[in-house]
């Protein structure tokens, strides 16, 4: 009688491979040895300077205590009194700063995007002098804030160029929506090319061959920046929003130098806790802090739950790819 001779077991059967266990779990102690320092440094930039300042907002200025009469030497605990205040007549100042960041944020971004395309397409373009154009792009977002705040408030002085050109007497660094103008000029025209930079970064790996067949279909140049350029640049397109978005939210160093500090139109959120904090108001200037951490937060959370799959390739993506490939 002839033995019978058991069949291969299935790969599911024949247990766990040992090998590659344990070399996922060498990739794994090794890529957390390789992150630990970044993240050791974010802890100490980022984590511990946050929760310093919410416990620093849970705490009120010195000086005299209403409820005893004397004067306190120790900042006495108010729990979410900071927080309370903004919703209190004391909070108009808040509102104001609250509004002027998401105005400035709004117009600034919107503005740069646009004009960050335009310029990405015209570095993208092969032509005589083309290196010398990039550099001439690129020049204003090399140049500091400060330095670059200087510059503008020079040139938008009563008597400067601004006025020169326009052929009027506008003070441009004082209060009003003048004063929102110079600031939005001078921020677009620092941070656009940083847009367009990678945008020009995502306008270089598209194939050739997709606009010459786009050509030879008789698709004209808007038709193919529409369907083509706009499509396979906009993951790179939408990193850039997000980054301008998370800067201009956290403006304060171009107003602040253009116009100056205590300008009810152009005050921002940052430049309101840095003055409580000058004026020795350390626990609003907290609560001020970490209300712009929360707002830039969500807006940051936002971006990558509304728009993750075109930024980091979402699951549908690799189902269309595994659908292709079979």
């Amino acid at each position: 009688m002839t033995g019978a001779v058991a069949p291969p077991l299935a790969p599911s059967e024949a247990g766990p491979p040992v090998r590659r266990g344990r070399a996922t779990a060498g990739a794994g102690r090794l890529a957390a040895l390789l992150v630990s320092p970044t993240l050791l440094v974010l802890t100490v930039v980022v984590l511990y300077p946050t929760l310093m300042a919410l416990k620093e907002s849970l705490y009120g200025a010195k000086g005299l205590d209403p409820a005893t009469g004397f004067i306190s030497d120790t900042e006495p605990f108010v729990g979410l009194g900071n927080y309370a205040e903004i919703f209190g007549e004391a909070g108009a100042r808040f509102w104001n700063a609250f509004w002027n960041t998401t105005f400035f944020t709004v117009v600034t971004v919107g503005l740069e995007t646009v004009i960050g395309v335009a310029m990405a397409l015209i570095m993208h373009r092969a032509f005589k002098g083309r290196a010398l154009v990039r550099a001439g792009i690129l020049v204003p977002w090399a140049v500091p804030t400060a330095i670059s705040g200087l510059l503008w408030r020079w040139i938008f002085n009563s008597d400067g160029v601004a006025n020169a050109l326009i052929g009027q007497q506008i003070l441009w660094t004082t209060e009003g929506f003048h004063a929102q103008v110079a600031v939005i000029v001078a921020e677009v025209w620092k941070t656009a090319p940083f847009i367009g930079l990678l945008v020009l970064a995502g306008l270089q790996v598209i194939p050739k061959e997709v606009y010459e067949a786009a050509r030879m279909d008789g698709a004209r140049p808007v038709r193919q920046f529409w369907h083509i350029t706009l499509p396979l640049v906009k993951p790179a397109l939408l990193v850039a929003v997000l980054f301008r978005c998370m800067d201009a939210l956290r403006m304060f160093d171009l107003p602040y130098i253009l116009v100056g500090a205590q300008k009810h139109s152009v005050e921002t959120l940052s430049m309101l806790a840095q003055n409580e904090a000058s004026n020795v108001r350390f626990g609003p200037a907290s609560a001020y802090a970490v209300i712009l951490f929360l707002y830039v937060f969500l807006i940051a959370l936002a971006f990558v739950r509304l728009l993750g799959a075109d930024l980091v390739g979402g699951p549908g993506g690799r189902r269309r790819g595994k659908g292709v490939a079979a």
